[in-house]
């Protein structure tokens, strides 16, 4: 009885909706885990290579992968050919094991190597106070940038002379090898050592730039920081980074954003928190409190009675957004009641008078036992 094949998502590891790329990534992961070229004479390995490489040419496929989701392993019983009884003509397998003996014999990226290429983004950072996050800003940085060499025009070469042709690639920037696999010959393209994939030799190179075409700058670049940015965002300025490769367009520069904390407010998205203190009499009376806000002092009216530790919302007084500027958070105040410590006389005994008069005298009637002397009852000082 021959032994039942496993579900072919099973054996890739991914869902019955994985779209083409996730089971793509997944076969590149398998193969070059099982490959037998990594694992000479390993039967185990060069079965499950056959069985993923199996799975991969129906769940790639997608009318095979249309047959398997509605008939099962039955749509293709009685082929013939390739592993497991499967037919894997007409498959291609380039891009997958092109990128697997790359990374064997130190190869990488199909891609053109002497083709225009960006150059690298460049980070950094800036540090700003709480209120330029919140209205914006603009900084100046210092940085040490690469700049066209003045001696050679960018070209490296000494001037009086010129690049010449790699003759170990032929100018093509890439050197073509071949493989053998499983599945049989494999081409591989990587890029040449000799020219860096640049398709050219330097013979004589300048002595400003040594080569390179670049000499380091210290420049001065400007950064508008935008209203409502947040600690640890970025703000990209483009073309401000390392240069292009055969002719790219430069890097961007990549600046994080780094905000002092206040002495007052705490930021949450686009909200603002903050405490404001308040005097016993106010709480009890009510009244006008001024209040600290990123536009300044505003006036408050607190109501009679308020007790110690309310939450007043201000609307419109947070943090602007990203998005639109128009659009503030709000801010909210807690109102923390002080209670004095330092009293004269005269000002204990009005306290006094008023807690007599209000019925909260702590004072007990002859015979009384006060609570925190009786039994079980905690003192509090």
């Amino acid at each position: 009885m021959a032994e039942q094949k496993r579900d072919y998502y099973e054996v890739l590891g991914v869902d019955r909706g994985a779209d083409e790329s996730t089971i793509k990534s997944a076969y590149r992961k398998l193969a070059k885990k099982y490959h037998p070229d990594m694992h000479p004479g390993d039967k185990e390995a060069e079965a499950k290579f056959k069985e993923a490489s199996e799975a991969y040419a129906v769940l790639s496929d997608a009318d095979k992968r249309r047959q398997y989701d509605q008939f099962g392993h039955a749509a293709f019983e009685g082929g013939a050919g390739g592993a497991g009884g499967f037919d894997f003509s007409g498959m291609d397998f380039s891009d997958i094991f092109g990128d697997i003996f790359g990374d064997f014999f130190g190869g990488g990226s199909r891609r053109a190597s002497n083709g225009p290429m960006k150059g690298q983004s460049i980070h950094t950072s800036v540090t700003i106070t709480f209120e330029e996050a919140a209205f914006g800003c603009e900084k100046e940085i210092e940085l040490v940038l690469k700049d066209e060499c003045p001696t050679c025009k960018g070209s490296g070469a000494k001037p009086g002379t010129s690049k010449v042709t790699c003759s170990r690639c032929g100018g093509k920037g890439k050197i073509v090898t071949t493989a053998q696999s499983f599945f049989g010959t494999v081409q591989n393209v990587t890029t040449c050592p000799e020219c860096q994939g640049t398709g050219q030799i330097i013979k004589e190179k300048c002595v400003d730039c040594h080569g390179t075409g670049y000499i380091a700058k210290k420049k001065r670049i400007s950064v508008s920081i935008p209203a409502g940015i947040d600690h640890g965002q970025r703000v990209r300025i483009r073309d401000k980074g390392e240069p292009g490769i055969n002719g790219g367009p430069r890097g961007d520069l990549m600046v994080e954003v780094r905000v002092k904390e206040h002495p007052i407010f705490v930021r949450r998205d686009y909200d603002i928190y903050s405490n404001a203190p308040i005097s016993f009499a106010q709480a009890a009376l009510g009244g006008e409190v001024i209040i600290d806000t990123l536009d300044g002092k505003v006036s408050y009216e607190v109501k009679a009675g308020t007790p110690t530790d309310t939450r007043i919302r201000l609307r419109g007084k947070g943090i602007p957004s990203l998005r639109n500027p128009n659009m503030r958070g709000d801010h909210y105040v807690t109102l923390v009641v002080q209670v004095p410590t330092k009293l004269n006389e005269k000002a204990k005994e009005a306290l006094r008078t008023f807690d007599a008069e209000t019925g909260n005298s702590l004072e007990t009637k002859e015979g009384d036992v006060p609570s925190s002397k009786k039994k079980g009852k905690k003192k509090f000082f």
